[in-house]
Parts: C-alpha cells; sequence; structure tokens
C-alpha cells in the first residue's frame, strides 16, 4: 500500500469511513457522502484509489518494467490528489481524512482496506448497465458480499443518469430527449 497521508492506522482515533475513490461521479458522491457521514460521528475517513497496470498484473508479470510501473503509479496519486480536488476543492475542511493509493483490484483492495471493527464502506453503486456487469464484475456486488463490515453503496448522481441516458441516445442516433430545468 502506498499512503499520501502515512500514520493513519492509530486505533486510538476512533472510527472510520473508507471510502472508493476513482474520480468518477458516482465516486466523488461517495466521497461526499462518506465526509457528511464522518462529520455527523466525528470519524475520520480513508479516500482509497485501487490501480492496476496497464494490461493487469498478468501483462505486466510478462513484461516487467519498473519505471514504467512508478510512473503508473505516479498517475494513480495525481488521480486521487485531482479526485479530491473536483470534490472539495483539495482537502475537504472539519474532517480528518487521508488518502491512500493500493496496488490491486478494486473490490478486494477496498475489503482489504475496510478491515476494523466499526469501519464503514462507502462506495459509488456504479452503472447498473447490464453490459457494463457483464463484462466487468460490479464492485459494489464485490464488497457487499466479502466485507466484514457495513457497505453504503451511493446511488449515481442525477447528473451521472442523464448523462448516461444522452449517451445511449446518441449511440443509436435518436434526438437528445429534453432535460427538465430544475
Amino acid at each position: 500500500m502506498t499512503g499520501m497521508d502515512e500514520g493513519f492506522h492509530d486505533e486510538r482515533r476512533g472510527r472510520r469511513i473508507v471510502v472508493g475513490v476513482s474520480g468518477s461521479l458516482g465516486s466523488l458522491a461517495a466521497l461526499h457522502q462518506a465526509v457528511d457521514e464522518a462529520r455527523r460521528t466525528d470519524a475520520e475517513v480513508l479516500a482509497v484509489l485501487a490501480w492496476l497496470p496497464q494490461g493487469g498484473e498478468h501483462g505486466y508479470r510478462r513484461a516487467p518494467c519498473p519505471p514504467l510501473l512508478a510512473a503508473w503509479q505516479e498517475g494513480a496519486v495525481a488521480r486521487l490528489r485531482e479526485a479530491l480536488d473536483e470534490a472539495f476543492g483539495g482537502a475537504p475542511t472539519g474532517v480528518r481524512l487521508s488518502a491512500q493509493v493500493v496496488r490491486g483490484d478494486t473490490g478486494p483492495v477496498l475489503v482489504q482496506c475496510a478491515d476494523r471493527p466499526g469501519d464503514l464502506l462507502v462506495l459509488g453503486a456504479g452503472s447498473g448497465s447490464v453490459l457494463r456487469r457483464g463484462l466487468r464484475a460490479s464492485v459494489t456486488a464485490y464488497c457487499v458480499k466479502h466485507a466484514g463490515r457495513p457497505v453504503l453503496a451511493v446511488p449515481r448522481p442525477t447528473l451521472q443518469r442523464e448523462l448516461d441516458a444522452l449517451r445511449r441516445r446518441s449511440a443509436w442516433h435518436l434526438p437528445a430527449a429534453l432535460v427538465p430545468s430544475h
């Protein structure tokens, strides 16, 4: 594990909320939910971004290149910092937050990070697309099945649902549906 903020694992600090962050709108919504919950309960937040080498672990083992691996890890650290910046304009105020990038598959990494009694695992619920579920296992489903802690799946934001609908209509060359103004 590579921590952006070391010293997070101090048991005296109390409850933790572990949140999966990828930079997607769904993960940013989960991050906001985790921070809101932390403010209500005086918990710490651990933002986790899981990453794999391009081509996966098997591809990397076939042609290892340590400088390239370091570049991918640096890219993961940058993505996590960008996600925090997009969500809060930097670190959120009024809450203790640490961040880690961890090499590995997202579901297992998040379950491993939320390993203490009292931990809460928060993540975006994902797209729900049948095609995407068929191509890639759901991180949410994995975490719900394997986590030994409570899991809070935050629904996709309205904006994400509207963008997905627009993409589907565009892919089928249909006119864009009128989006109701709020």
